[in-house]
């Protein structure tokens, strides 16, 4: 499920959580704890809640989805989060204005911000997206580690 980047051989996670609102505290734990057992760096680890909270918001907020998938992968200084939705938004998933005064539409900013790269692609299924976004970590031998941490 590798569109738009490509990663060596490294340690990575799946998960599926409910399209509800309590599923992005949820998915934003599960990040952290897989991250802090791989030993990233708290710098990185940081940026990808920040990343985590604002994709997975977007699906419960923009989509009719009953569920989402979170994907996570570290290779070298590489981290790489993939949220899957199940569809129905109005438009693709892109960067808001960034109005000040306004309540939402910064979310994509942010991940724009915080992320070497990130992109969107259709679902597998033929139905939703995939939102991708991939993080540098500040230190390559936090990234690394050893196999223990592997799911």
């Amino acid at each position: 499920m590798d569109h738009g980047g490509t990663l060596a051989e490294g340690r990575q996670d799946a998960f599926q959580l409910p399209a509800l609102r309590t599923s992005v505290a949820e998915a934003r734990r599960r990040v952290l704890e897989r991250l802090s057992a791989w030993g990233v760096d708290d710098e990185s680890r940081y940026s990808m809640e920040l990343v985590v909270s604002e994709l997975v918001t977007n699906v419960v907020r923009h989509t009719d989805s009953e569920k989402l998938g979170c994907e996570l992968r570290a290779a070298g200084r590489r981290l790489r989060l993939e949220v899957t939705d199940e569809g129905c938004a109005a438009t693709e998933p892109h960067p808001g204005s960034g109005d000040v005064d306004g309540e939402t539409g910064r979310g994509l900013l942010l991940v724009d911000a915080l992320s070497r790269t990130w992109g969107v692609h259709p679902g597998t299924s033929g139905r939703g997206h995939v939102v991708w976004a991939e993080l540098e970590c500040t230190a390559e031998l936090e990234c690394n580690g050893d196999a223990a941490g592997r799911a």
